[in-house]
């Protein structure tokens, strides 16, 4: 008898015996049940039945605690015929072998999602099409109806907001709802109901990515400013931090451990990559506690579930990491991971000072020019901060087409690639009228959300025309570093790799194309 089994081309199904939980609620809950796993590293939940899920995991294999007892040894085939211990009667007794003292036992490592192990060892997503699969995060329904509740333990916000990208990054909703839960909570208190008023924290993180030479009364001025114009009506404490050289995290930890209290409950609320996980793993090294390691990665949208983080704060209270929420005005939610490694800023920020008159424009890469349009004055002062891998332009203005036509996406990137100019959307103009009363500092500023800004210094008033793609926020406001640069740009592009590189391969395609032209010349020319 010839027994026949049945093979498919599509692939088995691993999802029938177990049912993904395609959910970002992490471990924020008690109810959390213990059956489904929480990646200690994001807070997505873990499966090993299907890779190509979110959460998926290999469980490391278990290796035996004597296997490095006999790496001294030499195999038989590598010894001389009859060894010297032979010879001398002696023989090795694996029982006597001392046991190194290294070879302890460890405490084993938390088990991560694949996602988290990739990012954390080579800084990028392992499979792209699976972040397709993850659902949005819903703040209201897990994060803010906690906010909301009269009773149970005192809630604590930590607002995290991005030094250099501060209005893309401040929560605004957040801080909405956050503004309305105090002021009704404040009024059952009052008429002696019960009332949990949250108390706000704001941190701005990343200051060690502004100039040093920034006055810090000027910059705490201004960052309260910003935060109310945002939505915040009251902040309880406000800190200025830097999570890389521990600037401000002791007094940061001091502040949340007396605002919590013995059972109290902290957020860390912020944007995608704002910078979060990156504080609260440094605020663990500070205090010198053992805590839940948070992946960090230089790509937005790295925490996807709420993560309970222990070891921080004493007694009941607790810390919960939230995922970073999407603010798709800005401009860093459109592009590609090599782009977005463009726009990343990792150092301290120096400006780019042009001094231009009317008619004229620049560009920052292929994401946001200026023009300078009308004036009651000679000339504006225009100071760029952003990435210093960004290369600028300044021309005329009435090349503004010309340079979108033959330049976006080759010497001014990102976007990488001239079939890129198009996915990003459509390029739109917005109108702004600034005042100033001083040449030597900057006025106003024209911020364009994930990206960077214009500082705008003149004496007298302009009409400027900004453009950027649709449904990026631009925002005027009040100058954050009003100074620029001693020296000046040039017209034409700045010296940057991108540049070079694209002018490289656009010299080599004109080469080809000559050199094909010419023995197609001479090819005719024989057959004539």
């Amino acid at each position: 008898m010839i027994l026949f089994k049945h093979f498919s081309s599509k692939p088995a199904d691993l999802t029938s015996n177990q049912k993904l939980s395609l959910c970002r609620d992490g471990n924020y809950d008690e109810a959390t049940p213990q059956s489904l796993p929480v990646c200690p590293g994001c807070g997505v939940y873990m499966q090993d039945s299907n890779s190509k899920h979110p959460g998926f995991f290999i469980k490391p294999s278990s290796k035996d605690l004597n296997y490095r007892l006999y790496t001294h040894l030499e195999p038989v085939g590598q010894e001389p015929e009859f060894s010297n211990s032979v010879k001398r009667g002696f023989v090795i007794e694996p029982q006597k072998l001392e046991v190194d003292a290294n070879l302890i036992r460890k405490p084993e490592k938390p088990v991560v999602c694949a996602r988290c192990h990739s990012l954390r060892h080579y800084g990028k997503v392992k499979d792209p099409t699976v972040e397709n699969l993850l659902p949005d995060f819903d703040f209201d329904h897990t994060v803010g109806r906690k906010l909301a509740l009269t009773t149970g333990s005192r809630s604590v916000v930590l607002m995290v907001v991005d030094a250099v990208d501060f209005d893309g990054s401040f929560p605004k909703k957040v801080a909405s709802l956050v503004s309305k839960t105090i002021d009704d909570n404040s009024s059952a208190w009052k008429q002696g109901k019960s009332g949990n008023v949250p108390r706000v924290v704001l941190v701005v993180t990343k200051i060690d990515l502004l100039p040093s030479s920034l006055s810090p009364t000027r910059l705490e001025h201004w960052i309260r400013q910003r935060a109310r114009e945002g939505g915040v009506n009251k902040i309880t404490s406000m800190h200025m931090v830097s999570a890389m050289r521990d600037w401000g995290l002791k007094n940061l930890v001091d502040d949340i451990i007396d605002l919590a209290g013995p059972r109290g409950n902290v957020w860390a609320v912020g944007a995608q990559n704002a910078g979060k996980s990156t504080l609260i793993n440094s605020i663990g090294k500070h205090v010198g506690r053992k805590i839940t390691h948070l992946t960090e990665a230089p790509v937005p949208g790295t925490t996807l579930g709420i993560i309970r983080v222990e070891g921080i704060l004493t007694g009941q209270a607790k810390l919960f990491d939230t995922p970073g929420l999407l603010h798709p005005y800005q401009i860093t939610t459109r592009l590609t991971r090599e782009e977005q490694k463009l726009v990343h800023i990792s150092k301290e920020l120096k400006p780019r000072t042009y001094r231009i008159k009317v008619g004229h424009s620049v560009h920052i890469a292929g994401l946001m020019r200026l023009d300078i349009e009308e004036t009651s004055v000679d000339s504006v002062y225009v100071t760029v901060w952003a990435s210093p891998l960004l290369p600028l332009h300044m021309g005329k203005l009435e090349n503004g087409s010309k340079m979108l036509q033959d330049h976006f996406g080759r010497q001014l990137q990102p976007p990488i690639g001239e079939k890129r100019v198009q996915e990003l959307g459509k390029w739109v103009r917005r109108e702004f009228h600034v005042s100033g009363n001083n040449w030597d500092s900057s006025s106003v500023d024209i911020a364009a959300s994930g990206l960077g800004w214009f500082a705008i210094g003149l004496k007298g008033d302009a009409v400027l025309g900004v453009w950027t793609y649709e449904g990026v926020d631009v925002v005027l406001r009040n100058s954050l570093i009003p100074y620029k640069s001693h020296t000046f740009e040039v017209a034409g592009f700045t010296v940057s790799k991108v540049v070079s590189q694209s002018d490289q391969a656009l010299n080599k395609s004109h080469t080809k194309e000559v050199t094909k032209a010419q023995k197609d010349l001479t090819q005719k020319a024989i057959a004539v």
